[in-house]
């Protein structure tokens, strides 16, 4: 047992978890955290980052907050530059940043449309430039790319989160094909409908005690017959994130309770 929970500890490690103020970042960041990684974290809003760093002390986490955008390279380069010289160097990147817009595709501006590629995919591309050096040179590294089920399926307003996604689930296949050699491994988390503070009023109960429609609709999809929870993706982070995945390298791991496997019940 003791060889097996030290194949999944990250003690020692330290881990940058992009937008890890709030929701899935936050919950990742805590769960590699318990796993012994020391944290750090950005957010583009100081009031998001003074937030967080309080959520964080509540959990028992000393965990170091930098205000940063992903679509800077400048900044991101300084950051990473003060994170390797005050904490040590990036083991592990999990580029979880990102924003969806929910826009017809006709309607869509193309200023919109390149703020989403932008942040999803830009965004990871220039922060794993900036620790792939380090994690050559160490001779090590792990790289999680949040992608989601939008990497494989397209929906009505999504078209910009989806060419996002999509483009980033190849981004992780190419990490891991260029730098493989150097035993760096990117992988890609691909959450599936995740109840979080955000999704709730599309959960709440209607006034006849029924289903909101959509989450019936997400029930219905999801062979596990729920949501998703922020804890379901605790065990798939800490695995890609440890030594237990050094040789599973260019995968998306699909965290949806089924659903991608799963055409429905018919009507």
């Amino acid at each position: 047992m003791e060889s097996i929970n030290k194949l999944f500890s990250l003690q020692g490690k330290t881990a940058l978890v992009t937008g890890g103020s709030y929701g899935i970042g936050f919950a990742i960041a805590k769960a590699l955290s318990k796993a012994g990684a020391v944290i750090a974290f950005n957010c583009r809003s100081k009031a998001h980052l003074q937030q967080a760093l309080s959520d964080y002390k509540k959990e028992g986490i000393t965990a170091h907050g930098y205000l940063c955008d992903v679509t800077d390279e400048a900044a991101v380069r300084a950051m990473v530059a003060e994170i390797t010289e005050t904490l040590g160097p990036i083991d592990i990147l999990v580029n979880n940043a990102g924003i969806i817009k929910r826009i017809p595709m006709c309607e869509m501006s193309t200023e919109d449309f390149r703020q989403v590629i932008d942040i999803d995919l830009v965004g990871p591309f220039i922060m794993a430039k900036a620790v792939l050096p380090g994690m050559i040179h160490q001779g090590h590294g792990k790289i999680i790319n949040i992608c989601s089920m939008m990497s494989e399926l397209g929906r009505e307003t999504v078209s910009a989160y989806a060419a996002a996604k999509g483009g980033l689930k190849m981004l992780t296949r190419n990490i891991c094909a260029e730098f493989g050699s150097a035993n760096i491994q990117c992988n890609g988390i691909g959450p599936g409908y995740i109840a979080t503070p955000q999704t709730a009023p599309l959960r709440q109960r209607q006034a006849d005690g029924s289903r909101h429609p959509f989450d019936q609709f997400i029930v219905s999809k999801t062979p596990a017959g729920r949501w998703g929870t922020t804890a379901d993706l605790e065990g798939p982070a800490i695995f890609l994130a440890s030594a237990a995945s050094d040789f599973v390298n260019g995968h998306i791991l699909y965290v949806d309770g089924g659903i991608l496997a799963y055409i429905g019940k018919q009507p």
